[in-house]
């Protein structure tokens, strides 16, 4: 047991402090084993030895994690923040990667000691976001230590605690709770579904709702949300609690009373679609996610005004249409790396045959079939068929710059090496609709690229599709020489007037 005793010339910014009541064997333990003269030196220069695997290693053996959490009991006192922010880093630094570390962190309740620490400095609007954000990041490189260390820092702060930490709108702070609660969930399934629980939700809803007013700088949210979200089930949970208006449910169909969305929810649905965008040969996809934006689609686009045309691309500053545009993007990218479904789900079908299953292609030719015509379509057409007054007034416009394209793109890759979806687009008389699409539109960067791939997918090792392309007649209004990137042509019987497809010599 050490006794409290003053301590006299202890220097704090190079001015001595003779007030400052620490245990004397703890500042001469800190001054020894750093050889410094003073306790501020000695914290500065373990901080630095710390940074290296070998000074951690060193350290180890000198009971040095004991030392610096004694010293933190000692350091209550507001005036003393600048040592305890130091202590704090020392630990921090101390726990990265070093077990024997850990272990003393754990047998020296080091987690009680430094949630007291971070409880102390309060969740005011303007809090010590250093003090919180290096308690964080040092509990975060403690529970990497596994199965117990995590479970020591879960249930020392879940969910009170980690809850009030949320709800601080700040950077600083979010970065790192989101550090230390993905490395207590990480391979610890009960803990996951702790967090997704009734009690653990409220907790990813505030971080949601800090990250989409000031952002984030690492990834630790990302890497979360592809846990509970693109891997799990959780994605309709979360997106609807962060409208703070009730909804209904129709047919599937989910509308709000207030009829529109958040901008934390298209927040939401940015990330998402970050995540696969950059891991989309890796990531996993559960059938619960892709059929949940699916479903979040067909809600978004009962709520879009499409009366007016899109100027810009995501996001828009709209949440109902940034919520459509990514809903689509997600669902392109999902309908690209659909060959990486769930484990537990291989027995059934690949994620992209649920998506068409549950009538995919049908809404998605439905809302191509609305749109007004790309715009070189429009501009080929003759004045006296139809007026650009006429089209905008009986058709719907891309709400953002890219919406054509989207939808092209999910129907070009739901169609790649799909027998039955060739044959589906087919049926329903969508082959025309798509040759359409392989033009410049001026709302709609890209369209012709991916109404290529779009029809290239259609026609490969499909006969009957080729032969209806063959059969078109053409109307005299445009034609699509962009046919000619995938070997092929078309050639006009000057008597008939009908076409047919060739390969190109």
């Amino acid at each position: 047991m050490m006794d409290d005793k003053v301590v006299p010339e202890l220097t704090v910014d190079n001015k001595i402090v003779a007030e400052l009541t620490i245990p004397e064997n703890v500042a001469k333990a800190l001054l020894l084993v750093s050889n410094s003269s003073s306790l501020e030196k000695a914290l500065e220069k373990l901080i630095e030895v710390a940074k290296e695997a070998g000074g951690r290693l060193d350290l180890s053996s000198k009971n040095v994690v004991t030392i610096v959490l004694c010293l933190c009991q000692s350091l209550s006192s507001t005036s003393y923040r600048h040592l305890l922010l130091l202590s704090l880093k020392v630990l921090r630094n101390l726990c990265a990667g070093e077990i024997r570390n850990q272990n003393e962190f754990l047998q020296q309740k080091g987690v009680e000691i430094v949630v007291d620490v971070i409880t102390s400095v309060g969740f005011t609007p303007d809090p010590d976001c250093a003090i919180i954000r290096v308690g964080l990041q040092l509990l975060g490189n403690y529970s990497v230590g596994g199965g117990e260390c995590q479970c020591d820092v879960w249930y020392q702060l879940f969910p009170h605690k980690f809850l009030k930490i949320s709800g601080v709108r700040s950077r600083e702070i979010c970065d790192p709770l989101c550090m230390v609660i993905y490395t207590c969930c990480d391979g610890t399934d009960g803990l996951l579904t702790d967090l997704c629980s009734d009690q653990g939700l409220p907790i990813l809803i505030e971080i949601l709702r800090t990250a989409s007013a000031v952002g984030l700088k690492e990834d630790w949210l990302k890497l979360l949300l592809s846990k509970n979200c693109i891997e799990g089930s959780y994605i309709s949970s979360i997106f609807f609690k962060l409208h703070s208006y009730p909804s209904v449910e129709n047919n599937g169909v989910v509308t709000h009373v207030a009829d529109q969305f958040v901008i934390e929810q298209s927040y939401l649905l940015s990330i998402l679609s970050e995540i696969l965008n950059e891991r989309i040969e890796h990531i996993v996809v559960s059938h619960d996610f892709a059929l949940s934006i699916f479903g979040i689609l067909k809600s978004a686009v009962v709520v879009v005004d499409f009366s007016i045309r899109g100027k810009s691309d995501l996001p828009t500053g709209s949440a109902p249409i940034d919520v459509l545009g990514y809903s689509l993007t997600i669902l392109r990218d999902i309908c690209a790396c659909d060959h990486l479904t769930s484990s537990k789900e291989k027995s059934s079908k690949d994620v992209v045959e649920v998506l068409v299953s549950s009538g995919l292609v049908e809404f998605l030719l439905d809302l191509l079939r609305d749109l007004e015509p790309p715009t070189t379509i429009r501009k080929a057409m003759k004045q006296d068929q139809i007026k650009e007054g006429a089209i905008s007034s009986s058709f719907k416009c891309s709400p953002y710059q890219g919406f054509r394209r989207d939808i092209v793109a999910i129907l070009g890759n739901c169609a790649y090496r799909r027998r039955h979806v060739q044959d589906e687009i087919r049926d329903k008389n969508g082959i025309p609709l798509l040759l359409q699409q392989c033009v410049v539109d001026d709302d709609n960067p890209f369209l012709r690229e991916w109404g290529i791939w779009c029809v290239r997918n259609l026609l490969e090792g499909n006969a009957e599709n080729q032969g209806a392309v063959a059969d078109l007649e053409l109307q005299g209004t445009v034609d699509v020489p962009e046919l000619a990137g995938l070997g092929l042509r078309v050639e006009v019987d000057p008597v008939t007037r009908r076409t047919k497809l060739v390969n190109v010599p």
